[in-house]
C-alpha cells in the first residue's frame, strides 16, 4: 500500500484575515465626499457580479419602492451632484452587493471601523486584558510604594 504525501502548508505563507475591508484609497480619492461617495457607488456597482438592473431590483425589493439602472447610474456619476445617493438606498445597494467598504467608508472619516460581529468577543477580551495588565502595573507600583514606605 502506497502512501500519499500531502503538500504541507507552508505556515509562512498564511496570513490573517483582514477584518476591515475597504475601498483602496485611489479608488475613492476626489475633491469632495459627494464625489467620493459617488466613486465609491461606481465601484461596489463595477465590482459586483449582478448586472445593475438586478441590483436595482433587489433595492427596489428591499426598500419597497422603485430604483433604476439609471437611478443607480446617477449615483455613480461624479458629475451628478444633482443626485447624490440618499442614505437609505445606500443601505439598500449594500443589501443588494454585499459590499460592506460603503459603511467603511462612511466610517473611516470618523476614526471608526466597521467589522464582523463575530470579532467583537476578542476585541473585548483584549480591551479586558489591558486593563489586567493596567491594574497589574498599578498593584505592583502601590507594592513597591508600601515596600519603601512611601504613599503614592
Amino acid at each position: 500500500m502506497s502512501r500519499r504525501r500531502t503538500a504541507q502548508p507552508d505556515l509562512l505563507d498564511w496570513q490573517p484575515p483582514t477584518p476591515v475591508v475597504a475601498f483602496e484609497p485611489a479608488q475613492v480619492r476626489a475633491a469632495s465626499l459627494a464625489a467620493s461617495v459617488a466613486r465609491a457607488v461606481a465601484a461596489t456597482l463595477r465590482d459586483s457580479p449582478l448586472p445593475r438592473e438586478e441590483v436595482g431590483a433587489r433595492m427596489s425589493a428591499y426598500l419597497g419602492e422603485r430604483v433604476s439602472k439609471h437611478m443607480l447610474d446617477a449615483y455613480a456619476s461624479e458629475q451628478r451632484t444633482d443626485h447624490p445617493i440618499p442614505v437609505t438606498r445606500l443601505v439598500a445597494l449594500m443589501h443588494a452587493t454585499g459590499d460592506r467598504r460603503l459603511l467603511q467608508l462612511i466610517a473611516e472619516p470618523l476614526g471608526w471601523a466597521v467589522i464582523e460581529r463575530r470579532h467583537l468577543p476578542m476585541i473585548e477580551l483584549a480591551a479586558v486584558q489591558e486593563q489586567r495588565d493596567e491594574l497589574a502595573r498599578r498593584a505592583d507600583a502601590l507594592r513597591r510604594a508600601a515596600r519603601a514606605g512611601g504613599a503614592m
